[in-house]
């Protein structure tokens, strides 16, 4: 942005010079036309590395978080014989791959439970992703419990027939969801 208005005053500066040579040989009001159509232009150009700015920095934003997501594991404390994913970091459409990534389903326990308390579901592909991966224990004969997840997602994901566990220290955030979309009946080819 500092290389942006250097560039743009410099440019201003050019073209008042330019301009002082038109007064001279043609007229003031040509002078004047060609410092305010720069000025405009100069005021464009600025707007516009701004937004590309500010996009750039979502982008980065998006990329740097998506590569946040990680897991640890252990065994339940309460569940015998159950294996638990504790899940860091944001879960949202920028970490769903990493997301899935995440889980050794051929390897795991017939009873597996993912505990979201140290994460955040974001958005409606977060829960895309967490019925994919159910699906995927399902489809390999095995239980699996989510834990310390907020209304919302209970709500939604309890429609696609997810099992939760209940619980009193469950988060309470929003969620970014379209809620006229019935969950279980998506593709998971998109």
């Amino acid at each position: 942005a500092v290389a942006v208005a250097v560039a743009v005053a410099v440019d201003v500066a050019v073209d008042v010079a330019v301009a002082v040579s038109v007064a001279v040989a043609v007229s003031v009001a040509a002078a004047v036309a060609v410092v305010v159509v720069d000025v405009a232009v100069a005021a464009v150009a600025v707007v516009v590395a701004v937004v590309v700015g500010v996009i750039m920095s979502a982008l980065v934003y998006a990329w740097n978080a998506a590569k946040r997501i990680d897991a640890s594991t252990r065994p339940s404390v309460r569940e015998a014989g159950a294996l638990v994913y504790d899940i860091q970091g944001p879960l949202f459409f920028g970490s769903i791959a990493s997301f899935h990534e995440l889980f050794d389903i051929k390897n795991d326990p017939g009873k597996v439970i993912i505990d979201f308390s140290a994460s955040r579901v974001v958005d409606q592909s977060a829960l895309q992703a967490i019925e994919d991966v159910a699906a995927k224990y399902d489809a390999a004969g095995k239980t699996l419990l989510l834990r310390h997840l907020t209304r919302d997602c209970h709500r939604l994901l309890s429609k696609s027939g997810q099992l939760m566990v209940d619980s009193d220290d469950d988060p309470d955030y929003g969620i970014a969801v379209d809620y006229g979309v019935k969950l279980g009946i998506l593709d998971s080819k998109h």
